[in-house]
């Protein structure tokens, strides 16, 4: 004889259902109190989680268990599995919960670091992706704050020192000056060959000074973003030639041989009074600060999309710990690169600022008995990749 399926109809499924939400809604609820009750650690709050949804479970299910009048054996086999799913799931939790306490352990050490002042050298690392990401935006931003902090201390290190020199090269020429004028107007010099060197000693002092104002006014436009560039095709052979003509007699009086191979580069794209200043600063440098007797050598090369124009002298070199400080504002380097006039101290930083502002750049390194500054100008007609 064979027994019909026992088919459950619409009112025992509901009835079921009801059964089953009305034990497992109020634990639920009571789960949900707790966790936000809770100010415990995140390991018990994982086990919240997870017993949350086992207790609502058996209590609904054992409800619906006993509404179906199972029999002994059934209802032991029911609380067999779910105590073992019990297990399982609190085991889990546990787990869970130990390596995101792990994490934010990790976490708040790097927290603390950054508080301390430490800079970390990488991301702390995290099991958990959430609180790696965390980790790794910490540890960025502390690298961050600690460019910005350094580039922060340089720029107040360099307004220091400006200022220092600004009152060191104002002060003395204007000593002199007065000195000299309270002289002439007191009678104290009356031959006229003395007048007419006091005279022009004074008029070079003043140009000195009108120069030095010059350098701090166009230093000013730089460090401003304010200066007006109208870049234009510029051949090289007229923009490095008039800077070479124009120093020649510098170099002669200087008892030095001044040098020049301009190639055969396309077209510069500069603003040629800007890019002029830039050659004419670095090639006073290079002559201010090269012996009698002396070479200084201007080369012209074109590589992909610019044009080269290196400056070599024969100062003696730079110091390895001098190198990324000479583009600085008033930094002018040793007793051996400041050996006959000193320099204002603010050539090179203007020089950077000019090419930089039109796309250029500028470096220095050192090469046997002197240094290469190189500038690097945009091409017109840009050359092969």
């Amino acid at each position: 004889m064979t027994v019909p399926p026992v088919t459950a109809t619409v009112t025992d499924t509901a009835t079921l259902a009801l059964l089953t939400l009305a034990g497992a809604v109020p634990v639920a609820l009571l789960g949900v109190w707790l966790g936000r009750r809770s100010s415990s650690s995140v390991r018990r709050q994982a086990l919240i989680v997870a017993l949350v949804p086992l207790a609502a479970t058996w209590v609904g299910a054992l409800l619906a268990a006993r509404a179906m009048f199972l029999s002994a054996h059934d209802m032991g086999a029911f609380v067999t599995i779910a105590l073992t799913a019990a297990v399982v799931g609190v085991g889990a939790a546990w787990e869970l919960g130990r390596r995101i306490r792990t994490d934010a352990r990790r976490l708040e050490e790097l927290s603390q670091e950054i508080a301390d002042g430490a800079v970390p050298t990488g991301p702390p690392g995290a099991s958990v992706s959430e609180l790696g990401r965390v980790g790794d935006q910490l540890a960025e931003m502390s690298q961050r704050l600690d460019r910005s902090h350094r580039r922060e201390l340089a720029l107040e290190r360099s307004r220091r020192e400006l200022v220092a020199w600004v009152s060191h090269d104002l002060r003395s020429p204007l000593a002199g000056i007065r000195a000299m004028a309270e002289a002439l107007e007191d009678g104290v010099v009356d031959d006229p060959d003395d007048v007419q060197r006091y005279l022009r000693t004074i008029g070079a002092e003043t140009d000195r000074l009108a120069a030095l104002v010059d350098d701090l006014f166009e230093l000013s436009r730089i460090t401003s973003g304010t200066v007006d560039l109208t870049p234009r095709s510029v051949r090289v052979d007229e923009l490095v030639g008039s800077v070479i003509e124009a120093a020649g007699a510098t170099a002669r009086a200087r008892s030095l041989d001044l040098e020049c191979d301009l190639g055969d580069p396309a077209p510069l794209l500069v603003s040629p009074a800007e890019a002029s200043r830039v050659l004419r600063n670095l090639l006073d440098n290079a002559l201010r600060h090269t012996p009698p007797g002396g070479t200084v050598r201007v080369t012209v090369a074109e590589h992909g999309r610019n044009a080269v124009i290196s400056v070599v002298d024969e100062c003696g070199g730079i110091p390895a710990q001098d190198l990324d400080r000479v583009f600085d504002v008033a930094f002018r380097g040793d007793a051996a690169r400041t050996r006959d006039t000193g320099g204002g101290g603010l050539g090179l930083a203007i020089a950077k600022g000019l090419a930089e502002a039109q796309d250029g750049r500028i470096d220095v390194a050192n090469h046997v008995g002197g240094c290469c500054f190189t500038v690097r100008f945009p091409l017109a007609q840009p050359g092969p990749a």
